[in-house]
């Protein structure tokens, strides 16, 4: 039994495409829109709507931590675009959902990241994709829990929730083989991002769940350039499985 696992697709719609190639399934840890590409400006909604100029400056501001100059930024250049937000967004993001989950194979288990927006998934999944968060399932006799999103942080993005919520969710799904999530457990080595230089919110929950149940593995994404791509947590096999983006090619897992 073989199965591809991505994270952190931001619109990369052909490779995602062949991901599933040679495998028995694909899992995908979230984060299918591209709002901003980092290393390349001029990709993603932001610079659609507003240019690259703009996007750079964006970018700077958050790099350097100057959340609220960014968020008065994007007030201004909203208010001067004239057109509703959440609009003009969804639309966008509607564009990217029918390229990506055209993309996906059969079967794909699916859970949602950050940047995602869960309400519009299910209009979008096709047969064969099967989307979960808080929930598990058996692929090839092992037991998947799957949690979706992240924790809230300055950032505000889409799909960012309280650590109560989130932490029921990990609850909900109880003992696995192999837990999956969009952000990693709380261990600063999987945490920092040492290109940003900052560490990204990882999961508490998913900490204790590690310890408490004691899964194969723990899968997981949206730290683009971690400090440790893989280290282990007691008995389990902690991966950030990679930046799907920029690298293109998905982890693979065999048994």
């Amino acid at each position: 039994m073989r199965v591809n696992v991505v994270s952190d697709v931001h619109g990369n719609a052909r490779d995602l495409a062949i991901a599933g190639d040679g495998a028995d399934a694909l899992i995908c840890l979230g984060d299918l829109v591209l709002f901003l590409d980092y290393a390349d400006h001029s990709r993603g909604i932001f610079p659609e709507l507003f240019g690259v100029e703009n996007a750079d400056l964006i970018v700077e501001l958050r790099t350097a931590r100057r959340f609220e100059e960014a968020r008065d930024l994007g007030r201004r250049l909203w208010a001067e675009l004239g057109v509703d937000r959440e609009t003009a967004i969804e639309a966008a993001v509607r564009r990217q959902y029918a390229e990506l989950f055209a993309a996906f194979p059969t079967p794909t288990y699916a859970t949602y990241g950050n940047v995602d927006i869960p309400a519009l998934w299910h209009e979008y999944a096709r047969p064969g994709t099967t989307v979960l968060d808080g929930e598990r399932v058996e692929i090839g006799g092992r037991v998947f829990g799957f949690v979706g999103g992240g924790l809230r942080t300055p950032m505000r993005t889409p799909y960012e929730i309280s650590d109560e919520e989130y932490a029921a969710k990990v609850e909900a799904i109880g003992e696995v083989d192999v837990l999956c999530s969009h952000i990693p457990p709380d261990v600063p080595e999987l945490t920092y991002d040492t290109v940003a230089r900052r560490f990204e919110r990882g999961s508490r929950a998913l900490l204790d769940a590690l310890r408490r149940t004691r899964p194969r593995y723990a899968l997981f994404g949206h730290v683009h350039q971690p400090l440790v791509r893989r280290m282990r947590v007691g008995a389990t096999e902690c991966v950030n499985v990679g930046h799907f983006a920029a690298g293109g090619r998905p982890w693979s897992l065999s048994w």
